[in-house]
């Protein structure tokens, strides 16, 4: 498995009290941008570092988990090229998400 698909899993499992493992679907967008989603109904996340706490589909969830783990991706390749394309498939999945039904819950758990 590689590194961010299981960090995408851990932050899901952060996230997500009642999310314990199952399916997932593999998105890749038509901006560059990509993300990872599990295959099951609506889930409650709890985002420690802002306070967020709020149910979404597990499709958003997907795209929260799948930025968090962009983002400490690219924190831990900081100063390297990967860093940068780390960077871009984060912003163009943030950008993605400004499209989703559920931007104003996907925007409030990541800032």
């Amino acid at each position: 498995m590689m590194r961010g698909e299981a960090l995408v899993y851990g932050w899901m499992r952060r996230l997500a009290e009642s999310y314990n493992g199952g399916f997932w679907n593999y998105y890749t967008l038509t901006n560059g941008g990509f993300y990872m989603a599990p295959v099951l109904g609506r889930l409650r996340l709890e985002v420690d570092g802002n306070g967020y706490s709020g149910e979404m589909s597990a499709d958003a969830a997907g795209i929260v988990a799948t930025l968090f783990a962009l983002g400490q991706l690219a924190a831990e390749t900081q100063g390297t090229d990967e860093c940068d394309a780390l960077i871009d498939r984060y912003h163009w999945l943030r950008e993605y998400a400004g499209t989703h039904a559920e931007a104003a819950q996907i925007y409030r758990a990541i800032d």
